[in-house]
């Protein structure tokens, strides 16, 4: 059966769409990756309803429906190019600075095209009001605050990392792991009350402990640095990023206003970094502990994931390839999984006993995704 790599089937019907896709198109005529990832195929190809369009390799019939779903919406595609154009038109002529105007703006050009008709400057001004929202803290705000502010802030922090707790004992979570695997809650109730979050936090106080955990690449946790640079794409581990790498991702979304929320914001966050685990709720750290648990493999909790992992047709692959597709994949869960609680305290949305599980599950799955998608690409390279 002939088979067809699916960026290939991707890249020809592009070609296809001619001009009218230009801005939304490289140098070469060829989709942006941009482009792929937030227009194709979340909006038009939507594998996650047609997992077979999804594949590496296409046979013929899901390459034939590849194509005809772009040839489809090939007016929208080209319609959302032309309101893509018109709102960095407005967003250069009302000087906003703030964010890529590819990640922000694809998905609504999108939206536009398929409601709005032809781009019009009002439309277009409505569409970055929304996607910029002048009352709220930006990431620029926030970085403007801590180069204003920065002597204040790192006050705060060597407060509060004078009277951090040393390194204690490690408690055993294995019963709370499995039980939490299991569908239980009780096991978590107790812990909590105990405060085995914590001393499991504060255990990583000792040489090599945290960083064995995938959270700091030094041999002991340090005060982080103020800031003053982020980038997304290059991130430190956990416990190593500044102020404004933990919070620049997020402040946009918080919806706060004003100096005095964002001066909260900054303190909360410059204090949090001297608790155990760098989180300020018992629940989230008892949630990282029981994780790290689970991910070490022992008990029921240990084999669930170890079977997400197994099921894998490329871990499959890679095992008889001599590769070890599972190689650091317990500290990226680690830094997933501690990613997405800072997120929720962030949010005021703390972590219990019902979230727990589907917390580390869920970190699980999307590390296991990401490697996937790095296999599926090199697959259709080759």
């Amino acid at each position: 059966m002939t088979q067809t790599p699916r960026m290939t089937v991707i890249a020809d019907t592009w070609l296809e769409l001619g001009s009218g896709v230009a801005p939304l198109s490289n140098a070469a005529g060829l989709p942006l990756a941009r482009t792929v990832k937030l227009v194709l195929d979340p909006l038009v190809i939507r594998p996650a309803q047609r997992p077979h369009l999804g594949h590496a390799l296409l046979d013929e019939d899901a390459a034939g429906e590849l194509r005809e779903r772009i040839r489809e919406a090939g007016g929208d595609l080209a319609s959302t190019a032309a309101w893509f154009t018109m709102m960095k038109t407005r967003r250069r002529a009302r000087k906003i600075t703030s964010g890529s105007p590819q990640d922000l703006y694809f998905q609504k050009a999108y939206e536009l095209a398929k409601t709005a008709g032809d781009p019009s400057e009002a439309a277009a001004d409505a569409a970055l009001d929304e996607v910029h929202d002048p009352g709220r803290i930006s990431a620029a705000d926030l970085r403007e605050f801590l180069a204003a502010t920065a002597d204040r802030v790192r006050s705060v922090i060597d407060e509060a990392w004078e009277v951090a707790a040393p390194a204690g004992a490690d408690p055993d979570l294995a019963a709370l792991a499995d039980d939490l695997a299991d569908g239980g809650f009780d096991a978590f109730d107790a812990a909590t009350e105990r405060g085995d979050g914590s001393a499991a936090g504060r255990a990583l106080a000792a040489p090599g402990a945290a960083r064995a955990a995938g959270m700091t690449a030094r041999e002991v946790p340090e005060p982080p640095a103020v800031g003053e640079q982020a980038s997304k794409a290059h991130l430190p581990d956990p416990f190593d990023r500044s102020i404004l790498e933990r919070l620049f991702q997020q402040v946009s979304s918080l919806g706060i206003a004003g100096t005095q929320a964002l001066s909260a914001l900054v303190d909360d966050e410059a204090r949090r970094t001297a608790d155990p685990w760098q989180l300020a709720a018992e629940e989230s750290r008892l949630v990282m502990s029981a994780g790290r648990t689970a991910l070490d493999g022992a008990g029921s909790a240990g084999r669930i994931l170890d079977t997400r992992w197994q099921r894998e047709a490329f871990v499959r692959r890679a095992h008889r390839m001599g590769i070890d597709a599972r190689e650091g994949a317990r500290e990226a869960v680690m830094r997933r999984l501690w990613a997405r609680l800072q997120g929720r305290e962030l949010r005021r949305t703390p972590a219990d006993a019902t979230d727990a599980w589907d917390l580390i599950d869920g970190a699980t799955r999307s590390v296991i995704l990401d490697r996937r998608d790095a296999a599926k690409s090199q697959m259709g390279r080759a």
